[in-house]
């Protein structure tokens, strides 16, 4: 990538990785609800998963390049529904009596949100074939980018996290009603990732 275009990639890095998603919003929730220490336990399987995704990115990108394009909205549609379905969990968890709060969730917990997060997939790819490709086909090149991406998401899912934990004790009343914004915001990125451009 031509050094001109870092600033541009840097933000793009920092616009994907700062804005809710289903990972950002799980390190938010989780630490709400449960606190710093189950949240971090969590975050740990966010941010394998984040690199195992980020790995896989350069690996695809590397052997499929423009190809890849003609997949990118299918993909859109599987995470829009699959933040959906996050949605309807988040609000369905506070259903329960108040003082029924399942185990906190942990390493495996956000492993598998990562695994299955659209929003990371398209990130990724979209790093890896728009600001790395167009200039190498240099498998050195997309592996450096792919090392810096995992550097990115779960930074930001700290922000999320500590956030959450800091702010625990004033919505400790109001579960279901954070959990509602909860949802509406994966809502909203559901929407975000298959509306016309």
């Amino acid at each position: 990538m031509p050094v001109s275009l870092i600033p541009s990639f840097l933000l793009y890095c920092y616009i994907g990785a700062i804005t809710p998603g289903p990972a950002n919003l799980c390190s938010l929730s989780t630490a709400l609800r449960y606190g710093k220490g189950p949240a971090l336990r969590q975050w740990r399987g966010l941010f394998a998963g984040f690199f195992l995704v980020s790995m896989a990115s350069t690996l695809v990108t590397y052997f499929l390049g423009a190809v890849l394009d003609q997949y990118v909205g299918f993909l859109s549609w599987v995470g829009a529904a699959y933040m959906l379905w996050l949605a309807w969990h988040t609000l369905r968890s506070s259903a329960g009596p108040e003082g029924q709060a399942p185990d906190a969730p942990g390493f495996l917990t956000g492993f598998f949100v990562q695994l299955t997060n659209a929003k990371i997939m398209l990130f990724c790819l979209v790093a890896l074939s728009s600001y790395v490709l167009p200039y190498s086909h240099s498998f050195r090149s997309l592996l450096a980018v792919g090392l810096f991406l995992p550097l990115t998401g779960p930074l930001a899912n700290l922000v999320w996290l500590f956030a959450g934990a800091a702010l625990q004790k004033l919505f400790e009343g109001h579960r279901r009603a954070v959990d509602a914004v909860m949802a509406a915001a994966l809502a909203l990125c559901a929407f975000s990732l298959v509306r016309p451009q």
